[in-house]
């Protein structure tokens, strides 16, 4: 009988083969194996599934790979694919152009079995930090080392933006899928607030991710004024939902 691995680290990916190596290789250095990697192919023309192919076959290869193509639909489909087809209860979103320090998944693991049990089925994940690839760390510092809180009261109360890393757990993510149904992106606000509302996160303040910003994502492949309907529906929720913060941050309200 095979055992379901603890993560499912999910990569979403269009015409960047050239980059996922990157992925591969660091995902290859990681101390916990408890994982597989979910590789979804939202419609590359670039061979990237033969490239997956010869990963699979590799000996040195310690890790299940799992790899679906599907036609083009943005990221917001290939996220939703990937949580349906995710084996792991935790569910880690990984860039396919970015790396990871080598105990990053074993610091999750650490962080979230840490959270007394009687106490976990509160809380969606763990969070932590990233850094470029010249080690300078990216975005807002947590106000604590260990803060157990939510996205929303992070953003607002202690005003931490800018890039972070974590996962969340599957089960939590299947009830709050990203609507389809938008042209281009929809911003990730929109989950990651609903979710919010019911569950807690755990913030560290360790940095786990390496992040390379790129121009050619997923995110916004084509044309930007695609995204005009994604940013309106975030915008309508953020007033729809999150008045109470009002008086935190009414600069980003207005």
């Amino acid at each position: 009988m095979i055992t379901a691995p603890l993560f499912t680290v999910f990569t979403p990916t269009y015409n960047r083969a050239h980059l996922l190596n990157r992925v591969y290789e660091s995902l290859k250095k990681q101390t916990c194996k408890d994982f597989e990697w979910l590789i979804v192919d939202d419609g590359s023309t670039d061979g990237t599934d033969n490239l997956v192919a010869v990963w699979k076959q590799d000996p040195g290869t310690d890790f299940p790979i799992r790899y679906i193509w599907q036609k083009n639909g943005h990221k917001k489909k290939a996220f939703n694919r990937g949580v349906k087809e995710a084996a792991g209860a935790l569910f880690l979103p990984w860039d396919s152009d970015d790396e990871a320090v080598p105990n990053a998944l074993e610091t999750f693991r650490q962080h979230w079995l840490s959270i007394p049990l009687q106490h976990r089925q509160d809380f969606v994940g763990v969070c932590g930090l990233c850094e470029d690839p010249n080690g300078k760390q990216i975005g807002d510092p947590f106000p604590a080392q260990l803060l157990d809180s939510d996205s929303l009261e992070v953003r607002y109360r202690y005003g931490v933006t800018g890039e972070k890393w974590g996962f969340s757990r599957t089960d939590v993510l299947r009830q709050y899928p990203f609507p389809e149904n938008i042209r281009g992106h929809v911003p990730e606000g929109i989950v990651w607030s609903a979710v919010a509302h019911r569950y807690q996160t755990r913030f560290i303040s360790e940095v786990l991710r390496i992040y390379h910003p790129a121009d050619d994502s997923i995110t916004f492949t084509g044309k930007r004024g695609r995204h005009f309907e994604g940013h309106h529906l975030w915008a309508n929720s953020i007033l729809d939902n999150e008045p109470d913060w009002f008086r935190f941050q009414p600069a980003w309200f207005f």
